[in-house]
């Protein structure tokens, strides 16, 4: 598993790098075709109340998987896209299934 953590505009923080290395570690552990992960951490000065953004973009065989999310806090955004980009992966894996 390779997990590319980057913060654009952002301080860089070793509890949110392993926050999210460990609920990408999770994911890993039930897909097991997965490859890596990209994550970009960003912060939007135009919304006050909203302004945390994760975008998290995901490799494995055939095309990649992407997913992103907004909120008032990084957990919650890293949440979010994980949410998103398992529900994405469930549809995948009926492709994989051979009957």
């Amino acid at each position: 598993m390779t997990v590319n953590i980057q913060y654009v505009d952002v301080d860089i923080s070793e509890t949110l790098s392993a926050f999210t290395r460990e609920k990408l570690e999770k994911l890993f552990n039930r897909y097991e075709f997965l490859i890596g992960a990209t994550v970009f951490f960003k912060k939007d000065e135009k919304h006050h109340d909203k302004g945390k953004i994760c975008n998290m973009e995901l490799s494995l065989p055939g095309p990649r998987i992407f997913a992103t999310s907004e909120e008032h806090n990084f957990e919650v955004a890293v949440r979010e896209t994980i949410s998103d980009l398992e529900r994405q992966l469930k549809k995948r894996k009926q492709v994989f299934k051979t009957y």
